[in-house]
């Protein structure tokens, strides 16, 4: 067999390594439609991220054990069009309606390999382990939650420090 028909033969067991393990990373937790603090909405599949109808961002690579994720801003987001961004995130105990939150801990890397290397999030202090800022809590946006207008930092609204 020549070094072509050798290749050829190989290139479908390629591609579906390359091409399974990023729907099999992606914590089920985490998929699916949302709702932050803040009123803003979140859809999340596999490989995409989109928040509000204009900024969406294609997930390259998930990291279960680092809790984690890469992904490439879309060319036509409105801020960082084409850059790399890092969401961190983390699960919420006892804080129902509220499920996990995220960080966004690079948003403008100008490649995946650097926004992976950026580490600002500390999920030990999610009240401003989110470079000085608290991470964004999501709700399931299918289960509406009642818009009380209190602010969503005061009181009990995230775990102590």
């Amino acid at each position: 067999m020549t070094v072509p028909d050798r290749l050829a033969a190989a290139l479908p067991a390629v591609l579906i390594l390359v091409v399974a393990p990023l729907a099999a990373q992606a914590p089920d937790q985490l998929l699916g439609r949302f709702e932050d603090d803040y009123g803003s909405r979140h859809e999340v599949s596999d490989s995409l991220w989109r928040h509000g109808s204009s900024a969406h961002y294609r997930i390259v690579r998930w990291d279960s054990a680092g809790r984690f994720l890469i992904a490439h801003n879309d060319a036509a987001n409105p801020s960082d069009p084409g850059r790399w961004t890092r969401i961190d995130w983390m699960p919420l105990e006892g804080m129902t309606p509220y499920a996990w939150a995220f960080c966004m801990s690079a948003y403008d890397a100008p490649t995946a390999d650097a926004a992976a290397r950026v580490t600002v999030a500390d999920r030990s202090t999610p009240r401003t382990g989110c470079n000085g800022f608290p991470f964004t809590r999501l709700r399931s946006a299918e289960a509406g939650a009642p818009d009380d207008g209190s602010d969503p930092y005061q009181g009990d609204s995230l775990p102590h420090e």
